[in-house]
């Protein structure tokens, strides 16, 4: 088995270059950061009847993601730089089809996620949530539920100092909340200005994490719908900072960068 681990702004993925397809518990093994390879997910390509190229997304618990957008930028460059990919292609997801374009001269991928969605069925979650006071590990957060393709809880906080929070506790209980039915990723986040957010992400199936793509367009989505922040805006990680635009209907793209941090030929035996 062959992988290429690349990371887009901390939050690394190893992509199936080549050898046999993946399953649960082979993901396991290889994304464990002890005794496997390590990564916090693995970006699986398959074929596609409706777009140029097939995407499966698995999470390094074994589960799979509906749509990743840091996954979506490794996953582009991966086809650009190791496929001969043109610099704008299609790829389809289990949430459907994005266009992605790679910027071959600052290395930048722009990939238009979609539109959000806020009615619970399409998050999905039991109830809607729009700014909505919930009670989380005994504080009463605000929460906005976006889908994104994938689920989304975003937690709008006024508190300068995230890391001061117990945001990781936040993150923790809201993953596995009874309102999310196919649990969600988390985010704990701050308005800094109109173009600028702060965030911190507990992502589904991997915890905490530096840095999300989608999570990023989630926050932006739900400081938007407040009237908060202005239709393109800086979203700022551990990781690092993505650009994030949401025009009048929720439509999002995100634009940031990818950076290849090598191959990986994998000797380990792998269970079936």
């Amino acid at each position: 088995m062959r992988l290429i681990k690349s990371h887009g702004l901390g939050n690394d993925y190893l992509v199936l270059d080549s050898g046999e397809p993946l399953s649960p518990a082979r993901v396991r093994a290889l994304c464990h950061r002890h005794t496997g390879v390590g990564g916090d997910g693995i970006l699986e390509p398959v074929s596609s009847s409706g777009a140029d190229h097939g995407l499966r997304i698995w999470n390094p618990d074994g589960s799979r993601a509906e749509k990743s957008g840091n996954g979506l930028r490794i996953f582009a460059r991966w086809l650009v730089d190791h496929r001969g990919a043109p610099p704008v292609f299609t790829v389809e997801v289990p949430a459907g089809v994005v266009r992605c374009e790679v910027d071959g001269v600052t290395g930048l991928v722009t990939v238009e996620m979609g539109t959000a969605r806020l009615e619970p069925d399409a998050v999905p979650c039991t109830v809607s949530l729009r700014h909505t006071a919930v009670e989380i590990a005994g504080t009463k957060l605000h929460l906005t539920a976006v889908g994104m393709g994938n689920p989304h809880c975003v937690a709008l906080v006024d508190d300068p100092d995230l890391d001061a929070l117990p945001w990781r506790t936040w993150g923790r209980a809201l993953e596995t909340d009874a309102r999310f039915p196919n649990r969600t990723n988390v985010q704990v986040a701050r308005v800094i200005d109109r173009g600028n957010l702060e965030a911190r992400i507990w992502e589904r199936g991997a915890g905490e994490t530096l840095a999300s793509g989608s999570s990023a367009c989630a926050v932006a989505v739900a400081a938007r719908l407040l009237g908060r922040v202005d239709a393109d805006v800086t979203v700022h990680m551990e990781g690092g900072t993505l650009r994030v635009l949401v025009d009048a209907t929720l439509g999002v793209t995100q634009i940031g960068p990818v950076a290849e941090v090598g191959e990986v030929l994998v000797r380990m035996p792998l269970p079936a």
